[in-house]
């Protein structure tokens, strides 16, 4: 048996049972998968999502936690590049437990061997928000490393964890000039180090801001390519206004009801969804990027180009402090990434 957290019921983190401190049996790894000591989680807006609106099913607990690094203990009879002891890091698959235990398995083609450099609460920071906006960037943006000259990229909500690691990837391994949208000083001072040319506060109109820091006047599209990280609905309008003909429209966040994709056809402008599950979710074919790419993340890390995004220690992991990285989370306020490690 092992020690974890999850929940029977779908209640607000007042109620000390959103989260709960249990005792589940160990996980058996299948062929393909890796059994890890987890010894460090992160929270990400996913694990809020799903505490608040997806039920167990009947007379199990569930498990939530899409971020973490821990050592292997044992490898599937299928597992290759791996071995009892190393080091690892991943986000795991949507439709199997989550990471918030003692012990969990994860397919060994989503993950890899941790930066070097980090200690595994450093890590645990990493993978679904470097996936994400990884695929954002390269795949569904279609930026080609080392391209993008003469294009601007407009990256809405860009303090919270993808927003992190879009800002790096893309000033590092693009040529793209970079606009990001923060609102508190704060926010604003942590975009414009992790590598945004300009920064806007999104609790402005966005054309006006646009403008104020030089960018065209009103009504001007100003930038080729936008990464909207949240409050895609609220910022719709605007985003479609900025683009300029041609350009390309991505995001990842909920929304509550369609978008009018005819607002992007005057302008022959594209959208793109991205969801970092979507691999591991239905086994595709180039399942085994997201291990390639936590690779590549891994060496730009060692190698000084990349860095952690962890912004805070939540401490041990268990119920009431993982209540409290929830609270952080919702409140929509997080800059970086928060962690919580050992048992």
């Amino acid at each position: 048996m092992m020690k974890a957290i999850g929940y029977h019921q779908n209640l607000p983190l007042a109620d000390e049972r959103a989260l709960l401190d249990l005792t589940l049996p160990e996980p058996v790894p299948g062929p393909h998968d890796l059994l890890v000591a987890v010894q460090a989680v992160s929270v990400n807006p996913v694990d809020v999502k799903l505490r608040a609106g997806v039920a167990p099913e009947p007379g199990q607990a569930k498990v939530l936690g899409w971020d973490a690094a821990g050592t292997v203990l044992a490898a599937g009879a299928q597992v290759q590049g791996f071995a009892p002891g190393d080091r690892v890091f991943y986000a795991g698959a949507i439709h199997r437990p989550g990471a918030n235990a003692e012990q969990h398995v994860v397919d060994a083609r989503i993950a890899a061997q941790m930066p070097t450099r980090l200690d595994f609460a450093q890590a645990a920071a990493l993978p679904l928000t470097a996936i994400t906006a990884w695929e954002l960037l390269f795949d569904r943006l279609g930026v080609a490393r080392g391209g993008g000259a003469g294009q601007r990229l407009l990256v809405t909500g860009a303090a919270g964890g993808v927003g992190s690691m879009l800002l790096q990837l893309a000033r590092r391994y693009t040529a793209l000039e970079i606009v990001a949208t923060a609102s508190r000083p704060e926010s604003m001072d942590w975009v414009l180090g992790l590598g945004a040319h300009h920064v806007v506060d999104h609790g402005r109109p966005l054309a006006d801001e646009l403008q104020r820091i030089g960018l065209g006047g009103p009504g001007e599209g100003v930038v080729d390519l936008v990464a909207s990280l949240t409050h895609t609905e609220q910022h719709y309008p605007a985003l479609v206004q900025a683009l300029r003909p041609q350009g390309k429209l991505a995001l990842l966040d909920e929304l509550s009801g369609p978008l009018d994709v005819m607002a992007l056809k005057r302008k022959c402008l594209s959208l793109h969804w991205e969801m970092m599950f979507t691999r591991s979710l239905y086994g595709t074919a180039d399942m085994a990027a997201q291990g390639r790419l936590l690779a590549e993340v891994a060496r730009g890390i060692d190698a000084g180009e990349l860095r952690h995004t962890l912004t805070r220690r939540f401490g041990p992991l268990n119920a009431a402090n993982l209540r409290a990285a929830h609270a952080w989370v919702e409140s929509g306020r997080a800059i970086g990434k928060g962690v919580l490690e050992g048992f």
